[in-house]
C-alpha cells in the first residue's frame, strides 16, 4: 500500500502566513494563485517536513513574522510529521504514539517525489539510467548497446571501403578485345621455334623427295642394269609422296606480331585483371556490409524484446541509444505536459511505497491536458499536489497573500484558516 498525504497545515513558512489543505487521495490537487502569493512555499514546506534538513529553505521564516515556522502533516499510514519551535525540530509520531525520526520517513518518502526538478533537470542518460534501474535490465541493455555500436562502426567502415572499391572499379579502363591472361615473350618465342623446327623438318622431307626423284632418273637410265633398284626406288618414292602430299607450312606472322606488341597487350590484360579484382573486392565488402546489417538488426531486436518483456512504469517508455524516449520521442522532443507525466510515472516507480509527488508550475498545461493528467493520476492511484498560476475553477485551493482561500473568496481575500488554529 503506497503512503499519501492525508492533510497538511503550514504557518509562517517562507511566504505562507497560514494554510491548511486536505489533498485528494488520488488524482490532482491544484494549488492556484497569482505570482508571489506563496504557492511554491507550500511545496517547499512539505519537502522540508518529509525530506529532512537538506530541503530546508535558506530563509524558512516568513518575513515580518515573530513566530517560527510550523508544519503539521498527517500521512495515510497514520504517521504525524511536525516541525515546530525555535529550531524547527522534526517530530514523527506513529499511530501508537511512539516517536521516531527521519530514518522512518526515508523508508517511503522518495527524494525525487518531493524534488521532481532534480529528475527533470537530469541528463537524458541519467533519466534512462533511472528507468533501467527500476526495470532491472540496465546491465543487459548496455551490453546490447555496446554490441550494436561495435557492429555499426564495423559496418560503417566496411561500407566506406565497398563504396571506394566500386568507384575505383567504375573509373578503371576495360579492354574487351584483350586476352584473359598475360602474354609471356619467352612462351611466344618457344612457340615460334617449335613452328620453325617443324618447318625445317618439312624442308628436309622435301629435299629427301627431290633426292629420290633424282635417283629415279638415274636408275631409269640404268633400267636394265638396275631394275630391282628401280623398283625399290619407285616404292620408296610412293611412300615419300604420301608423306609429303598433305604437308603445309605454318605461319609465324601472328606470333611475331604478338611478340612485337606484347607490352601493349599486357597493359590491357593487367587493366582488365585489376578491374575484375576491384569489382570482386567491392562485392565481397558489400556482402560483409549486408551481413553486419543483419547482426545489427538482430541486436536491436534483442533490445526491443528485452524492453518489451520488462514491466515499464508507463506505456510508451523505452531507452534508445542510452537515452530515455516516450512514444518514440527523446526528452527534448516531448511537450512539457508529457515530460511531467513521464517524470511522475518514473519517480513513482522508483519507490512504490511513496504514493505522492509534488509538482510546481503546472500552468504549462492547458485545461484539457490538465484534466487528462488528473484522470491518469486517478487511474494510477497516485496523489499529486501541484501549483499553478491561476485562480480558475481547476484550482482546488487558492493561495492569496499567504493564506489558503477557496476560489470564491479570492476577491475578498479572506483566509480559510487562522494562524495558530492547528
Amino acid at each position: 500500500m503506497s503512503i499519501k498525504i492525508s492533510q497538511l497545515e503550514l504557518e509562517n513558512v517562507k511566504r505562507i502566513k497560514a494554510c491548511a489543505i486536505v489533498p485528494a487521495a488520488n488524482g490532482l490537487t491544484v494549488i492556484g494563485g497569482d505570482n508571489n502569493q506563496g504557492k511554491t512555499s507550500v511545496l517547499d514546506g512539505i519537502a522540508w517536513a518529509l525530506g529532512g534538513d537538506r530541503f530546508r529553505p535558506s530563509e524558512p521564516t516568513r518575513d515580518g513574522s515573530v513566530l517560527p515556522p510550523s508544519i503539521h502533516i498527517e500521512l495515510s499510514n497514520g504517521l504525524i510529521v511536525e516541525r515546530k519551535g525555535k529550531n524547527s525540530d522534526l517530530k514523527v509520531i506513529d499511530p501508537d504514539g511512539n516517536k521516531s525520526g527521519q530514518q522512518l520517513l526515508n523508508e517511503f518518502v522518495e527524494t525525487l517525489a518531493i524534488n521532481l526538478p532534480k529528475f527533470m533537470q537530469a541528463t537524458n542518460k541519467e533519466k534512462a539510467d533511472t528507468l533501467l534501474q527500476i526495470i532491472g535490465v540496465g546491465a543487459e541493455l548496455y551490453e546490447l548497446e555496446r554490441q550494436e555500436s561495435e557492429l555499426y562502426n564495423r559496418r560503417l567502415t566496411i561500407g566506406q571501403i565497398a563504396d571506394q572499391k566500386k568507384k575505383y572499379a567504375a573509373e578503371m579502363t576495360y579492354h574487351p578485345d584483350a586476352p584473359k591472361d598475360l602474354i609471356s615473350a619467352s612462351e611466344l618465342i618457344k612457340q615460334q621455334q617449335s613452328i620453325l623446327a617443324r618447318n625445317g623438318e618439312n624442308q628436309r622431307k622435301r629435299e629427301c623427295r627431290a633426292h629420290i626423284q633424282q635417283e629415279v632418273i638415274e636408275l631409269e637410265k640404268q633400267m636394265r642394269e638396275l631394275q630391282e633398284r628401280l623398283q625399290i626406288a619407285r616404292e620408296n618414292l610412293v611412300i615419300a609422296e604420301k608423306d609429303a602430299i598433305d604437308l603445309q607450312d605454318e605461319s609465324t606472322e601472328e606470333l611475331e606480331l604478338n611478340i612485337t606488341n606484347i607490352d601493349s597487350i599486357n597493359i590491357r590484360v593487367r587493366a582488365n585483371l585489376d578491374k575484375e579484382k576491384a569489382e570482386t573486392d567491392a562485392q565481397e565488402y558489400t556482402s560483409q556490409y549486408d551481413g553486419l546489417t543483419g547482426e545489427i538488426n538482430g541486436v536491436r531486436q534483442k533490445k526491443m524484446d528485452l524492453l518489451n518483456g520488462a514491466k515499464l512504469p508507463l506505456e510508451g517508455l523505452s531507452v534508445e541509444d542510452g537515452e530515455l524516449t516516450y512514444k518514440g520521442y527523446k526528452w527534448d522532443g516531448l511537450s512539457g505536459s508529457d515530460q511531467l507525466k513521464v517524470a511522475t510515472a518514473i519517480v513513482r516507480a522508483v519507490n512504490p511505497k511513496c504514493g505522492f509527488v509534488l509538482l510546481d508550475k503546472l500552468e504549462q498545461m492547458d485545461l484539457k491536458t490538465l484534466q487528462e493528467f488528473g484522470s491518469w493520476l486517478e487511474a494510477e492511484g497516485l496523489q499529486a499536489i501541484a501549483t499553478r498560476v491561476s485562480t480558475g475553477d481547476e484550482c482546488s485551493i487558492i493561495i492569496s497573500d499567504g493564506y489558503a482561500v477557496t476560489p470564491s473568496q479570492v476577491p475578498e481575500n479572506k483566509p480559510s484558516w487562522k494562524p495558530g488554529e492547528f
